[in-house]
Protein backbone atom coordinates (compact mmCIF):
# COMPACT_ATOMS: atom_id res chain seq x y z
CA UNK A 1 0.00 0.00 0.00
CA UNK A 2 2.85 2.38 0.79
CA UNK A 3 4.42 1.69 -2.60
CA UNK A 4 1.08 2.41 -4.28
CA UNK A 5 0.84 5.73 -2.44
CA UNK A 6 4.38 6.57 -3.52
CA UNK A 7 3.50 5.80 -7.14
CA UNK A 8 0.35 7.89 -6.83
CA UNK A 9 2.35 10.94 -5.72
CA UNK A 10 4.97 10.27 -8.39
CA UNK A 11 2.23 10.22 -11.05
CA UNK A 12 0.80 13.48 -9.75
CA UNK A 13 4.12 15.34 -9.52
CA UNK A 14 5.63 14.13 -12.81
CA UNK A 15 2.42 14.48 -14.85
CA UNK A 16 1.60 17.97 -13.61
CA UNK A 17 5.22 18.90 -14.29
CA UNK A 18 4.90 17.63 -17.85
CA UNK A 19 1.63 19.51 -18.37
CA UNK A 20 3.30 22.66 -17.05
CA UNK A 21 5.80 22.68 -19.93
CA UNK A 22 3.07 24.46 -21.89
CA UNK A 23 3.67 27.49 -19.69
CA UNK A 24 6.77 28.12 -21.80
CA UNK A 25 4.58 28.54 -24.87
CA UNK A 26 2.15 30.66 -22.87
CA UNK A 27 4.98 32.97 -21.79
CA UNK A 28 6.19 33.15 -25.38
CA UNK A 29 2.73 34.13 -26.65
CA UNK A 30 2.30 36.82 -23.99
CA UNK A 31 5.72 38.29 -24.68
CA UNK A 32 5.32 38.40 -28.46
CA UNK A 33 1.54 39.02 -28.49
CA UNK A 34 1.44 36.33 -31.16
CA UNK A 35 0.78 32.57 -31.45
CA UNK A 36 3.25 32.14 -34.30
CA UNK A 37 5.58 29.14 -33.98
CA UNK A 38 3.34 27.61 -31.30
CA UNK A 39 1.37 24.46 -32.13
CA UNK A 40 -2.32 24.45 -31.27
CA UNK A 41 -3.38 20.83 -31.81
CA UNK A 42 -1.26 19.39 -28.96
CA UNK A 43 -3.15 21.61 -26.51
CA UNK A 44 -6.49 20.47 -27.93
CA UNK A 45 -5.72 16.75 -28.09
CA UNK A 46 -4.16 16.74 -24.62
CA UNK A 47 -7.27 18.44 -23.25
CA UNK A 48 -9.47 15.76 -24.85
CA UNK A 49 -7.21 13.09 -23.40
CA UNK A 50 -7.44 14.68 -19.93
CA UNK A 51 -11.23 14.83 -20.07
CA UNK A 52 -11.46 11.17 -21.12
CA UNK A 53 -9.20 9.98 -18.31
CA UNK A 54 -10.96 12.30 -15.85
CA UNK A 55 -14.27 10.59 -16.61
CA UNK A 56 -12.58 7.18 -16.35
CA UNK A 57 -11.14 8.17 -12.95
CA UNK A 58 -14.57 9.32 -11.74
CA UNK A 59 -16.21 6.04 -12.77
CA UNK A 60 -13.36 4.06 -11.24
CA UNK A 61 -13.29 6.34 -8.13
CA UNK A 62 -9.54 6.79 -8.56
CA UNK A 63 -8.48 10.00 -6.85
CA UNK A 64 -5.08 10.11 -8.55
CA UNK A 65 -6.59 10.05 -12.04
CA UNK A 66 -9.22 12.61 -11.08
CA UNK A 67 -6.74 15.08 -9.55
CA UNK A 68 -4.11 14.82 -12.29
CA UNK A 69 -6.53 15.14 -15.17
CA UNK A 70 -8.52 17.95 -13.54
CA UNK A 71 -5.31 19.97 -13.29
CA UNK A 72 -4.33 18.92 -16.82
CA UNK A 73 -7.68 19.90 -18.33
CA UNK A 74 -7.56 23.30 -16.58
CA UNK A 75 -4.02 23.99 -17.82
CA UNK A 76 -4.82 22.92 -21.38
CA UNK A 77 -7.95 25.08 -21.35
CA UNK A 78 -5.78 28.02 -20.29
CA UNK A 79 -3.37 27.33 -23.16
CA UNK A 80 -6.26 27.00 -25.62
CA UNK A 81 -7.88 30.27 -24.54
CA UNK A 82 -4.54 32.06 -24.70
CA UNK A 83 -3.86 30.69 -28.18
CA UNK A 84 -7.32 31.76 -29.35
CA UNK A 85 -6.62 35.25 -28.02
CA UNK A 86 -3.23 35.69 -29.71
CA UNK A 87 -3.68 33.81 -32.98
CA UNK A 88 -4.45 35.55 -36.26
CA UNK A 89 -6.17 32.45 -37.64
CA UNK A 90 -9.16 32.56 -35.31
CA UNK A 91 -11.54 30.89 -37.76
CA UNK A 92 -9.46 27.70 -38.03
CA UNK A 93 -8.79 27.57 -34.29
CA UNK A 94 -12.45 28.17 -33.44
CA UNK A 95 -13.64 25.46 -35.84
CA UNK A 96 -11.15 22.94 -34.41
CA UNK A 97 -12.19 23.82 -30.86
CA UNK A 98 -15.89 23.47 -31.71
CA UNK A 99 -15.17 20.12 -33.36
CA UNK A 100 -13.38 18.96 -30.20
CA UNK A 101 -16.34 20.16 -28.16
CA UNK A 102 -18.62 18.09 -30.38
CA UNK A 103 -16.44 15.04 -29.80
CA UNK A 104 -16.65 15.58 -26.02
CA UNK A 105 -20.46 15.92 -26.15
CA UNK A 106 -20.78 12.86 -28.40
CA UNK A 107 -18.51 10.84 -26.14
CA UNK A 108 -20.42 11.87 -23.03
CA UNK A 109 -23.73 10.96 -24.70
CA UNK A 110 -22.43 7.53 -25.75
CA UNK A 111 -20.68 6.53 -22.52
CA UNK A 112 -23.18 8.09 -20.08
CA UNK A 113 -26.55 7.69 -21.78
CA UNK A 114 -26.37 4.93 -24.37
CA UNK A 115 -24.12 2.49 -22.51
CA UNK A 116 -25.45 0.75 -19.39
CA UNK A 117 -23.55 1.54 -16.23
CA UNK A 118 -21.14 -1.13 -15.04
CA UNK A 119 -18.10 -3.06 -16.21
CA UNK A 120 -18.93 -2.73 -19.91
CA UNK A 121 -19.10 1.06 -19.65
CA UNK A 122 -15.79 1.23 -17.77
CA UNK A 123 -14.09 -1.21 -20.15
CA UNK A 124 -15.15 0.62 -23.32
CA UNK A 125 -14.15 4.00 -21.88
CA UNK A 126 -10.81 2.60 -20.72
CA UNK A 127 -10.12 1.11 -24.15
CA UNK A 128 -11.00 4.39 -25.90
CA UNK A 129 -8.75 6.42 -23.58
CA UNK A 130 -5.94 3.89 -23.99
CA UNK A 131 -6.02 4.01 -27.78
CA UNK A 132 -6.10 7.81 -27.76
CA UNK A 133 -3.12 7.98 -25.38
CA UNK A 134 -1.13 5.49 -27.49
CA UNK A 135 -1.77 7.55 -30.62
CA UNK A 136 -0.51 10.68 -28.82
CA UNK A 137 2.69 8.96 -27.69
CA UNK A 138 3.34 7.59 -31.19
CA UNK A 139 2.49 10.81 -33.05
CA UNK A 140 6.04 12.29 -32.86
CA UNK A 141 7.59 9.27 -34.63
CA UNK A 142 7.65 11.17 -37.93
CA UNK A 143 9.60 13.97 -36.23
CA UNK A 144 12.01 11.43 -34.78
CA UNK A 145 12.61 10.00 -38.25
CA UNK A 146 13.34 13.52 -39.47
CA UNK A 147 15.87 13.93 -36.66
CA UNK A 148 17.59 10.71 -37.71
CA UNK A 149 17.68 11.96 -41.31
CA UNK A 150 19.09 15.39 -40.47
CA UNK A 151 21.26 14.36 -37.52
CA UNK A 152 20.05 17.36 -35.48
CA UNK A 153 18.26 17.28 -32.12
CA UNK A 154 17.45 20.99 -32.23
CA UNK A 155 13.73 20.21 -32.33
CA UNK A 156 13.83 18.04 -29.20
CA UNK A 157 13.43 19.16 -25.60
CA UNK A 158 15.63 17.19 -23.22
CA UNK A 159 13.67 18.32 -20.14
CA UNK A 160 10.38 17.28 -21.75
CA UNK A 161 11.90 13.92 -22.69
CA UNK A 162 12.92 13.33 -19.07
CA UNK A 163 9.46 14.39 -17.86
CA UNK A 164 7.76 12.08 -20.37
CA UNK A 165 9.96 9.16 -19.34
CA UNK A 166 9.31 9.66 -15.62
CA UNK A 167 5.58 10.20 -16.18
CA UNK A 168 5.14 7.15 -18.43
CA UNK A 169 7.14 4.94 -16.07
CA UNK A 170 5.14 6.09 -13.04
CA UNK A 171 1.78 5.46 -14.70
CA UNK A 172 2.91 2.08 -16.07
CA UNK A 173 3.94 0.93 -12.57
CA UNK A 174 0.77 2.46 -11.08
CA UNK A 175 -1.41 0.56 -13.53
CA UNK A 176 0.56 -2.62 -12.85
CA UNK A 177 0.00 -2.25 -9.11
CA UNK A 178 -3.73 -1.75 -9.67
CA UNK A 179 -3.77 -4.53 -12.30
CA UNK A 180 -5.45 -2.00 -14.60
CA UNK A 181 -4.16 -2.66 -18.10
CA UNK A 182 -6.04 0.35 -19.49
CA UNK A 183 -3.64 2.52 -17.46
CA UNK A 184 -0.52 0.38 -17.80
CA UNK A 185 -0.47 -0.52 -21.52
CA UNK A 186 -0.94 2.95 -23.13
CA UNK A 187 1.93 4.42 -21.12
CA UNK A 188 4.42 1.80 -22.28
CA UNK A 189 4.92 3.49 -25.70
CA UNK A 190 5.83 6.67 -23.79
CA UNK A 191 8.74 4.82 -22.18
CA UNK A 192 9.86 3.43 -25.54
CA UNK A 193 9.71 6.76 -27.39
CA UNK A 194 11.53 8.48 -24.51
CA UNK A 195 14.33 5.91 -24.67
CA UNK A 196 14.57 6.52 -28.42
CA UNK A 197 14.91 10.26 -27.76
CA UNK A 198 17.62 9.66 -25.14
CA UNK A 199 19.49 7.61 -27.72
CA UNK A 200 19.13 10.40 -30.30
CA UNK A 201 20.48 12.94 -27.82
CA UNK A 202 23.47 10.69 -27.13
CA UNK A 203 23.99 9.84 -30.81
CA UNK A 204 23.87 13.40 -32.16
CA UNK A 205 25.12 15.33 -29.12
CA UNK A 206 28.52 16.10 -30.70
CA UNK A 207 26.79 17.45 -33.81
CA UNK A 208 24.70 19.89 -31.76
CA UNK A 209 27.16 21.12 -29.14
CA UNK A 210 26.71 24.70 -30.29
CA UNK A 211 22.93 24.64 -29.91
CA UNK A 212 21.87 26.71 -26.90
CA UNK A 213 18.21 25.77 -26.70
CA UNK A 214 15.75 23.22 -27.95
CA UNK A 215 12.34 23.63 -29.47
CA UNK A 216 9.60 21.69 -27.68
CA UNK A 217 8.14 18.71 -29.44
CA UNK A 218 4.68 17.91 -28.11
CA UNK A 219 3.56 14.41 -27.26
Amino acid sequence: MEFLQFLSWACIVFTVGMFSTGLTDLKKMRASKSADNVQFLPFLTTCLNNLGWLYYGILKTDGTLVLVNTIGACLQSLYILSYCHYTNDKRRVTSQTLLAGGVVCGGWLYFSVLLPQGESQLAQLGLTCSLFTISMYLSPLADLMEIVRTGSVERLSFSLTVATFLTSTSWTLYGLQLQDYYIMVPNTPGIVTSLIRFFLFWRFASVNQGVQSYKLIEI
